[in-house]
């Protein structure tokens, strides 16, 4: 039998409830030899996008093989449970766009097939637990070798898979328009800006920035890290994605800045 490859398992479950701890069970009574990493189990309940730009951030840290994706509102609807190869493993998960940008980040799919297979479906009296049920015995036997791609069901064009619409930045009239994409247990709050926009509008590390908020503006100075401001002072840094972050040292910018994902967010020089 093959060496058997890692599953990087994402979800939306939480770890107050036993569903975690299910998955995991599935897995390890098929194949009790896959190691099982936890990326993270603290998504936002049924927050797609938040999911996708989870599991896009750290894919590109995760051994290759398998990686298992749930978080799945549309559970039980027409909404296709799929596996799709890429040129750094499988992706396992629902087909409502959870799983593209970080296939996309690692080659983009090659095949993928929905999981029709009844041989490897858990049979269930109910319709709304995959992760259980379809998900993980497909990760299972892919990861341990026991089944191809091709044994789990039919096959589907790469390009008909459900695709997840992110917002670009728009730079005009001096200024970059971007959005909060996420914010992390810390109060810092990542946009969709790189710092490439910034130096378009002739801001360059070290300068001041005014971040708009709806109706508030704040002022914030660009720099590599949070030792260089006092205690309590926002930053606008370069985070650990290549991304601009707003912080505060010591404390939380979704709070200074009132900012929760999907919000509007100006960045222009003072």
């Amino acid at each position: 039998m093959p060496q058997s490859l890692p599953i990087s398992f994402l979800s939306d479950f939480g770890l107050d409830d036993e569903f975690v701890g299910v998955v995991h069970g599935v897995i390890a009574r098929i194949a009790p030899d896959v190691h099982v990493i936890d990326i993270t189990h603290g998504v936002p309940r049924g927050d797609v996008r938040a999911g996708a730009l989870s599991l896009m951030r750290a894919v590109q840290y995760m051994p290759e093989g398998v990686a298992l994706a749930v978080v799945d509102p549309g559970v039980g609807t027409q909404r296709r449970p799929i596996a799709a190869e890429t040129p750094w493993g499988f992706f396992v998960g629902p087909d409502n766009g959870l799983l593209s940008p970080a296939a996309a980040i690692v080659g983009g799919s090659i095949r993928a097939v929905t999981l029709e297979n009844p041989e490897l479906i858990l049979p269930s009296a109910g319709a709304t637990f995959d992760g259980r049920d379809r998900f993980a015995p497909a990760a299972a036997v892919l990861a341990s070798g026991q089944a191809s791609l091709d044994e789990l069901g039919q096959a589907v064009a790469p390009d008909d898979l459900m695709p997840l619409v992110l917002p670009l930045p728009e730079t005009k009239d001096g200024a970059v328009e971007g959005e909060a994409w996420w914010v992390d247990t810390f109060g810092n709050v990542q946009l969709n800006v790189g710092p490439d926009e910034l130096r378009e509008i002739g801001i360059s590390e070290g300068d001041s920035i005014d971040v708009v908020v709806g109706a508030l503006k704040r002022r914030a100075v660009w720099v590599r890290s949070y030792g260089e401001v006092e205690q309590g002072s926002p930053l606008v840094h370069v985070d650990s994605a290549g991304m601009l972050a707003l912080a505060v040292r010591e404390g939380s910018a979704a709070e200074y800045f009132i900012v929760r994902s999907g919000s509007s967010v100006v960045l222009r020089k003072p």
